[in-house]
């Protein structure tokens, strides 16, 4: 192996990727352009920075995975899953793990490599634990020098990463007999992985001796380890259905208190589910279906995906496989060099990777709800405002269809409405776009149509104004009948509307995240903010909110490509940009300080 690159620079991980603004020195005529990524998913290394989030009133999820074995300090309800998400202590939680062996990697470079993982954009590592090497002879344990597991776990927590141990005592991992120790077999009557009174009577023994020395590093001994997984893919075993309770009790019995998981292929996933153990699932044979089953197990909840397999192992004498550097590979070289995976992971999990709602996300959290309406209504016959109806921003039509066809505006779109079929883009309809061809989809027997309509403004002269109605101000016809039982939903984009807070239900964004949906930026300026232009050049069209306040709305076909930003409207510190964005978005906010009307 090469101690070069086990030498080298552990990443990014303490390099600050916040910008401040700062005031142009005088005289100088060029513009200056300062970067912003879209804020971190995962650690922030600087505590800092995180502090400063928690202090200034971010929401939760913005600093979700900045929670560090450090930063916990309420240890008594660990790893949960409330609605859609986990929680660690209480706190939102978005695990970023990645696979480390202890057992193959040389201890002396565990440092190097938990180090690398971090720098990579990782919260958690994952390891195995092989009963075969630390029971290679019947009731002799061995925990020392490369199999000093709990030094690993040690280790882990000091560079401040969290761990999921998977236990077994069947791992698979490519090991002899899946990491089973081999005398097992000496008994001819042997039933490997059942509730056979000679393999049980073993890995009780085994887990006498292996329990104690990790029950003291759950969450909730003040440790690192924040899940348990019981044994690995065993629904595509599934020759006793009383052996994966036996291994859950097995645990539970010897003080494992942190949640417990399972781990199964998408074919094996019923079957190696274990009730009030949380199923994850691992990237073979994975189909629609599979999420259905999911779902029908453990009921909604985050889906996790805890390994990421494409292809077997490479053989004698056979073709190396070689493969899509974005689905599968090692992020180190065996000597600890870096791969491309690694910089493709680097870029996706960097620490200004971005956040994301869709806008439909955001419908059932509306503090008013959608009015109910036989036909459309306008914006101005809204019953909302203290029934004084909608003035500005976007109003957001539902019904449901039951085949597809021509669907004609008659020219009732005001002013102009993007039209989607089961959260699909079909098309805009405005005063030049009256007729739009609607899919069917013969799989379903019901479909969600949505119009969203943006006021772009009322007239402000002239005998016109009379008209000047917005939203859907007559019939929509499809296949020339008119469509009835609308939810109306009012998307005003005051202030109010964002300061009164988006649900906690951010998502990772990437480059081809597209719209309707609400990206978070977060900006850092200096002591002393100063007024500076944002252009948001390789965006489409919306509006944009810096601290609640509504800096106007942006579109690519121009002229005008920048919105100017008061320092006043900025604080020292931590700022927040919302971008409401209807099409495509990408990663990248741009300040400047000279405005660009396009003259």
């Amino acid at each position: 192996m090469s101690p070069g690159l086990r030498g080298a620079p552990a990443g990014p991980e303490v390099q600050e990727r916040t910008i401040l603004l700062s005031e142009p020195r005088a005289g100088m005529m060029q513009a200056f352009l300062f970067l912003v990524r879209l804020a971190g998913l995962l650690s922030l290394t600087s505590r800092f920075l995180v502090t400063s989030a928690l202090q200034e009133g971010l929401p939760e999820s913005v600093v979700e995975a900045l929670l560090r074995p450090s930063h916990v300090s309420e240890r008594l309800v660990g790893l949960q899953v409330r609605g859609s998400n986990f929680t660690l202590g209480n706190m939102p939680f978005l695990i970023l793990s990645g696979t480390i062996h202890y057992f193959r990697v040389p201890r002396d470079y565990w440092k190097d490599s938990l180090l690398k993982l971090k720098a990579c954009g990782f919260n958690t590592v994952t390891t195995h634990v092989p009963w075969n090497l630390h029971e290679p002879r019947r009731g002799q344990f061995h925990y020392s020098g490369n199999l000093d597991l709990i030094a690993f776990i040690s280790l882990a927590s000091e560079v401040d990463l969290w761990v999921i141990l998977c236990v077994g005592p069947y791992i698979g991992s490519d090991l002899d007999l899946g990491g089973l120790p081999s005398w097992l077999l000496k008994d001819s009557h042997m039933k490997l992985r059942t509730t056979h009174k000679g393999f049980t009577a073993a890995v009780n023994r085994y887990f006498d001796d292996l329990i104690p020395k990790i029950r003291g590093f759950q969450f909730q001994e003040e440790g690192p380890i924040i899940a348990m997984q019981m044994e690995n893919e065993y629904g595509s075993y599934n020759l006793d259905k009383r052996y994966m309770p036996y291994i859950k009790n097995a645990l539970l019995s010897r003080g494992i208190k942190t949640m417990l998981m399972t781990a199964d292929t998408g074919q094996g996933l019923l079957k190696g589910h274990t009730p009030t153990v949380f199923a994850t699932l691992h990237m073979k044979s994975v189909r629609q279906k599979t999420y259905e089953h999911l779902s029908s197990a453990q009921g909604p909840g985050p889906v996790m995906m805890t390994v990421y397999t494409a292809r077997s192992l490479d053989g004698w004498g056979t073709p190396r496989n070689t493969l899509d550097l974005h689905n599968y590979g090692a992020l180190l070289t065996e000597d600890g060099g870096y791969t491309p995976e690694y910089l493709v992971f680097q870029e996706f999990f960097r620490p200004d990777a971005g956040h994301f709602i869709s806008l439909w996300d955001t419908l059932i959290h509306q503090d008013d709800e959608p009015v109910r309406s036989t036909g459309p209504l306008s914006m101005e016959q809204l019953s909302v405002n203290e029934g004084s109806g909608q003035s500005a921003g976007y109003i957001l039509y539902e019904t449901v269809i039951t085949r597809g066809g021509v669907l004609n505006s008659d020219g009732h779109v005001k002013d102009r409405g993007q039209v989607f079929l089961d959260d699909k883009y079909i098309g805009v309809l405005d005063d030049t776009h009256q007729k739009l061809t609607l899919p069917s989809d013969h799989y379903k027997e019901f479909l969600t149509l949505r119009i969203l309509v943006e006021n772009q403004g009322r007239l402000a002269s002239g005998t016109s104004m009379n008209q000047e109605r917005k939203g859907l101000t007559g019939n929509i016809y499809l296949n020339g009948s008119p469509l009835r039982k609308f939810k109306i939903y009012s998307l005003e984009m005051q202030n109010k509307f964002i300061q009164r807070k988006l649900p906690n239900i951010w998502k990772p964004s990437f480059l081809h995240t597209v719209g309707p949906a609400f990206f978070l930026a977060l900006l850092r300026v200096g002591s002393q903010p100063k007024d500076t232009f944002m252009s948001l050049q390789g965006w489409t069209k919306g509006v944009v909110f810096i601290n609640g306040q509504n800096l106007g709305r942006y579109w690519n076909v121009g002229p005008q490509e920048t919105l100017y930003v008061p320092g006043p409207w900025l604080k020292p510190g931590l700022n927040e940009i919302i971008v409401f964005e209807e099409f495509k978005s990408t990663l990248l906010i741009y300040f400047t300080n000279t405005s660009q009307l396009g003259y």
